[in-house]
């Protein structure tokens, strides 16, 4: 079993597209297919479950993704080490938002890309409430994530930086502003219960803000459940509600300056920011370099 086939099996079991696979390797989707179908007659099990609309992993094919991945992070290790020269090769897969790519990233790969040019990052861009979970399911080596209250304890989580949480309102004139502003009392307190809020649908973030609604006795007036903090910048500046996010995000968007911070009763806690893999994907060579640099880079902000 060659470790050619090997890749071609987990950049389909990444995207699970045979188009998108053969673009990325430069392979026919045919060629792509028979590759897949040739590992499968080897095994003796069906690995992906494919029809007109989509595909996906069997049982037997996340069982096989973790072997091709060790087999093939083991490939690279006994060349290294044969060949003799000590250098890294060949490619980790990254998850992280938008915003992370270079409010976090930009450092870390610059000085990665510097010490180990040969090893290809393959970044995967989304809301970063996904991140554990793609680690957990074997799709990427490492994601950029919020720690959150409790951490799998197949995950390992580094810590690099800190971000406020804030609630962020229009900065414009409109409904949403008017509430905000009319419904401060004497102790400069908006009527929370009566604001439409903008809320994390999943993730680190929105178990803080449903803490924060609990601990206050909130019962918040939900507008919108979205997907990427981003996206709830883009919404409060468009006046459609409250919406809460870390400070980065908001300082790095477009819309930073068609918002403004609140001060609510009792601060939020800060974000900590980090990389987050499974801890069995650190023995990979690959994957440990990243993560070192990563913690060298940051090591004096937090």
């Amino acid at each position: 079993m060659d470790t050619r086939s090997l890749s071609v099996f987990l950049s389909v079991a990444d995207t699970l597209n045979f188009s998108r696979s053969g673009e990325r390797l430069h392979m026919s989707v045919s060629a792509v297919s028979r590759t897949v179908q040739r590992l499968e007659e080897a095994v003796g099990q069906q690995l992906l479950e494919r029809d007109n609309r989509r595909v996906r992993l069997t049982a037997a094919g996340r069982e096989f993704r973790q072997y091709a991945r060790a087999a093939t992070a083991e490939w690279q290790r006994l060349r290294r080490k044969l060949g003799g020269d000590g250098k890294l090769a060949g490619e980790v897969s990254l998850f992280c938002s938008v915003t992370a790519t270079y409010s976090v990233l930009a450092p870390i790969l610059e000085a990665f890309r510097a010490a180990h040019p040969a090893v290809e990052i393959k970044m995967h861009t989304g809301d970063q409430a996904g991140g554990m979970g793609r680690l957990l399911e074997g799709r990427d080596d490492i994601a950029v994530s919020g720690y959150p209250a409790r951490l799998p304890r197949r995950l390992a989580f580094l810590p690099l930086l800190q971000s406020p949480l804030q609630f962020c309102a229009p900065a414009a004139q409109c409904a949403v502003r008017e509430m905000v502003l009319a419904g401060e009392g004497s102790d400069g307190d908006p009527d929370w219960d009566a604001i439409p809020f903008i809320v994390p649908e999943r993730g680190v973030t929105k178990d803080m803000l449903d803490d924060w609604f609990r601990e206050h006795g909130i019962q918040p007036r939900i507008y919108a459940q979205v997907a990427g903090h981003e996206a709830i910048v883009a919404m409060v500046s468009l006046g459609l509600g409250v919406g809460i996010a870390p400070q980065l995000v908001v300082e790095a968007s477009a819309m930073a300056d068609k918002v403004e911070f609140l001060t609510p009763p009792g601060d939020l806690p800060s974000l900590v920011i980090g990389l987050c893999s499974l801890r069995q994907r650190l023995a990979s060579p690959l994957v440990r370099s990243l993560w070192d640099v990563a913690e060298q880079t940051y090591r004096s902000q937090v």
